[in-house]
């Protein structure tokens, strides 16, 4: 049977304790009671509840104050602050400063109901995120590459130097040696981790279609283009924009690339107003692209721009003991 979730209500009057007691157990809330801000602060360190519904105006410390040592115990937790008929500028400072939400004396038992559970959902969802994100993030590290051979171990070196550093970094290697596994690590190890991971295959679309699906369209730009699409580079905003079989780019989206990564800005297909975007770009490839620019059919500053720190994968021939 799966246990109610837990409330730690602090309030010094002890008929609306009993009533928000009541209202909350009525809505499957199992409850403890507090009737000042320090021992309220001393039951959620004995037991950390699901949420806290505590009053601004305590005989001790305040709401605001409870508010604020509650959160250097867990900021996880959320707060919901009870105040007076007309302070709702308090209720306001207290969500500016941590607060998920506030309620009004008199108390509408219905709305405190609500609120209760609206506050738990969000924060039973947003463990779930981080726990998926934290799988993610152990899913795709670089501690997660098998790396027994002193070739892959070199790799995983050079990803862990790499990794904060907001160098564009273009990925070399045969078609199947896990090149973007590399860059989901390096995305993973980074400061960007929380961001999003976008990743493009730039040999598997047509050459307008391409264009659409890195820098978006506007609504009747072309025939098809039924609404508007955002781009990968706005996908990727705040986080990491991988590019892979950027050999095969044709020339005209290798201008609006080189553009893009210049000016840290798009312009979507068939439209007017630019958008600023803030990207870590990673590339690969299994071509030779300084042949390729040798023949005139990659652009040398594009290489440049890709090119920062070029980061080298073996092919599976040399690193056997990778292999299970």
């Amino acid at each position: 049977m799966q246990a109610s979730p837990t409330l730690l209500i602090i309030e010094d009057d002890p008929d609306n304790a009993r009533s928000v007691e009541e209202a909350a157990q009525d809505a499957g809330f199992s409850t403890r009671c507090a009737a000042t801000g320090l021992a309220g602060v001393e039951a959620f360190q004995q037991q950390v509840p699901d949420l806290v519904l505590s009053d601004l105006v305590l005989p001790d410390i305040d709401g605001l104050q409870v508010l604020a040592r509650l959160r250097k115990l867990d900021a996880a937790v959320p707060v919901i602050i009870m105040t007076a008929y007309g302070s709702v500028e308090s209720g306001v400072r207290a969500m500016r400063e941590g607060a998920y939400d506030y309620v009004t004396k008199p108390l509408e038992l219905d709305d405190i109901q609500s609120k209760l559970r609206r506050a738990y959902e969000t924060a039973r969802l947003r463990r779930q995120v981080d726990k998926l994100s934290q799988t993610v993030r152990e899913k795709f590290a670089s501690t997660a590459i098998i790396a027994e051979s002193p070739a892959m171990q070199a790799v995983i070196t050079q990803i862990e130097a790499l990794a904060d550093t907001m160098a564009t970094i273009l990925i070399c290697g045969e078609s199947g040696t896990g090149k973007e596994l590399v860059a989901r690590a390096l995305h993973v190890d980074s400061k960007r981790a929380a961001g999003p991971f976008v990743a493009v295959n730039c040999g598997a679309f047509a050459e307008n279609l391409l264009e659409s699906e890195l820098f978006g369209h506007e609504k009747g730009s072309f025939t098809g283009a039924t609404g508007t699409h955002k781009g990968a580079f706005e996908r990727a905003d705040g986080g990491t924009l991988f590019l892979d079989e950027i050999g095969d780019a044709p020339a005209s989206v290798q201008v609006k690339l080189l553009r893009a990564l210049e000016e840290k800005e798009v312009r979507r297909v068939g439209g007017r107003e630019v958008f600023k975007v803030n990207v870590r770009l990673v590339s690969a490839t299994n071509k030779d692209l300084d042949a390729m620019v040798r023949e005139g059919s990659f652009r040398e500053d594009l290489l440049y721009r890709l090119n920062v720190v070029t980061l080298r994968v073996p092919p599976l021939r040399e690193r056997r003991a990778d292999i299970r």
